[in-house]
């Protein structure tokens, strides 16, 4: 709770002797309290003090209450204003509770209700700071790391685009940080406070994205014993992320684009149009321009979206990004690790900079985890890198050419590497599928007819 001593009260009112009672009384309470005999002298308080709360009288001479509070909301949104009234009558109530006011208190004032609304207003700026403070948490726990040109634009369309509340198209490869973009509007906007949450249409059956995003109505399938919400009923005023659109079948991406029209849709087996606001962010791992001219898109869909594209760079084309990133990861996994900063030869980051990254971030995330698991010394140099699994492409080159000698034809070679690519990336994920066909682009039927083709083992 907001501490007595430094909660600022202003009392506007045209009577002198609840000027004086109440102010007396406010103060013997520990508040600092202001007074003003009209709304002029009011207005000039309001600007020279900034109080927390402010008690207005609504019938006064020269400028009445509500004149003051029209004037007053919009200047000083860190006060919270308190009508007080003799003649009060329910439309006033409601006219001064549509211009801001936080509540109504008749005449003649009763001191326990006073003290009670002061309490509910202290409360809820207290929840209010509370919430900032978290929100301002996750903000800097999104921060997208990096002074390159390219991510100076990402965070500028970011900032356009969290204003509004029209689809976004966010497209970029595997890793290379779609999801923070989609969760920085997200924060950025006015929905802050609200509900987010994510569809991946790559890892659903087509059958069921319809019933997660729409909902479903009791009986319409056989087991479904219970009608069950959809996210765009459940996220209502937050964002919904339907990552990997392009996966969408083209029956549902037109349902889609009729919600996005008329803001209502129908659950499954359902014939009731159900009203809902959310904010929808598209993902996709296509190049954008490709997949806004390609058949993977609903043409209705592609008009919504077409002129609001986020195109994320991978890393490769982003180089001066990489040695933020490998500090930003480097003091996360040391303060996770309970240990000190390790410190990266000159040698070794201009190995790491080099290096093109084909996973993106999440690669390179990934592996600074591995440099410090795998190195026990507090400084690292280009041997304990290249033990940590990083190769530079002239060894590279020679590992590859001497690996394959014994691969007699194309095919061979390029399913030997398909199955060593595939079992590193399983091990990376610890082993879980889902997540690995998530992380390298594929369906998890597909991955998972790979797997059983190559023989490989569970992790």
């Amino acid at each position: 709770m907001e501490i007595k001593g430094k909660t600022h009260i202003l009392i506007i009112d045209d009577e002198a002797p609840i000027r004086q009672v109440l102010s007396e009384s406010l103060r013997d309470e520990g508040y600092i309290v202001t007074t003003a005999p009209d709304g002029i002298a009011g207005l000039e308080a309001l600007k020279n003090e900034k109080p927390d709360i402010c008690f207005l009288d609504i019938w006064m001479p020269q400028m009445d209450g509500l004149e003051v509070l029209q004037k007053a909301t919009p200047l000083f949104p860190d006060t919270n204003f308190v009508m007080i009234s003799g003649h009060g009558t329910i439309e006033t109530a409601v006219q001064a509770t549509k211009l801001g006011a936080w509540d109504f208190v008749e005449k003649p004032l009763s001191l326990d209700k006073i003290h009670l609304v002061i309490d509910n207003v202290l409360k809820f700026k207290n929840e209010k700071l509370e919430k900032l403070a978290l929100l301002n948490k996750v903000r800097s726990s999104i921060a997208l790391v990096g002074e390159s040109k390219v991510l100076q634009a990402i965070r500028e369309q970011i900032i356009t685009f969290s204003r509004e509340s029209f689809p976004v198209l966010v497209a970029g490869e595997t890793g290379s940080g779609r999801e923070l973009v989609c969760q920085n509007i997200h924060y950025m906007s006015h929905r802050a406070s609200r509900a987010i949450t994510e569809i991946n249409c790559s890892t659903l059956p087509h059958e069921l994205i319809q019933i997660e995003m729409f909902g479903i109505e009791k009986g319409s399938l056989p087991g479904i014993d219970k009608t069950r919400k959809g996210k765009l009923e459940l996220v209502d005023d937050g964002t919904l992320i339907i990552e990997q659109i392009e996966e969408m079948p083209m029956v549902l991406q037109h349902q889609l684009s009729q919600f996005i029209q008329n803001q209502t849709f129908q659950r499954v087996g359902g014939k009731e149009n159900i009203p809902a606001s959310p904010r929808l962010l598209f993902t996709t791992a296509m190049d954008a321009e490709i997949y806004l001219q390609s058949d993977r898109i609903h043409p209705e869909l592609k008009n919504v979206i077409k002129n609001n594209v986020v195109a994320v760079a991978p890393l490769r084309n982003r180089k001066e990004d990489i040695l933020p990133l490998i500090f930003h990861f480097s003091d996360i996994i040391a303060k996770q690790m309970a240990i000190f900063r390790k410190t990266i030869s000159e040698q070794g980051l201009k190995l790491l900079e080099k290096h093109n990254w084909p996973g993106n971030i999440r690669e390179l995330k990934n592996y600074i985890e591995r440099v410090y698991i795998l190195t026990p010394s507090d400084y690292v140099d280009v041997h304990d890198l290249r033990f940590a699994g990083l190769v530079d492409k002239k060894e590279a080159k020679n590992a590859s050419s001497d690996d394959q000698l014994g691969i007699s034809t194309f095919r061979e070679a390029r399913a030997e590497f398909e199955k060593e690519y595939l079992i590193k990336k399983i091990q990376e994920n610890g082993g879980n599928i889902s997540k690995t066909a998530e992380a390298i682009g594929l369906e998890r039927s597909y991955l998972h007819r790979k797997i059983k083709s190559y023989g490989i083992e569970a992790v």
